[in-house]
């Protein structure tokens, strides 16, 4: 991985790390493209505050902002989230073979039914 890919995968997970962005993705995904107050009117925090969430995930490439009169819409753009999916991949197939290895030998074990 180039350095420059390997810094914009570290934008993505350092937005990821968040809740409040988090939750604003999640909200995106729901209900589609969202202006910036109906996006406020979710959070308790000043507009400000929601608008450096949303510099963040604008700037790792999880949303894109759009003018429409005096509006800034918001919409979500999940792209790089495959690219997270992809990195995760390797790690669930290890943690998914490591409870399979657990429910074996549980199996495997005798029931102790006494009291």
């Amino acid at each position: 991985m180039n350095g420059t890919a390997a810094a914009a995968e570290d934008r993505v997970f350092a937005a990821l790390a968040n809740a409040t962005r988090r939750e604003v993705l999640r909200l995106l995904r729901e209900r589609g493209p969202q202006p910036v107050q109906a996006l406020a009117d979710h959070f308790d925090m000043r507009r400000p505050s929601l608008s450096e969430h949303l510099k963040v995930l604008r700037e790792a490439g999880l949303v894109s902002e759009q003018r429409s009169g005096r509006q800034r819409i918001y919409r979500l753009r999940a792209a790089p989230l495959a690219e997270v999916q992809d990195w995760l991949h390797p790690y669930e197939r290890f943690w998914r073979e490591q409870l399979k290895g657990l429910g074996d030998l549980l199996d495997r074990m005798p029931d102790d039914d006494r009291p």
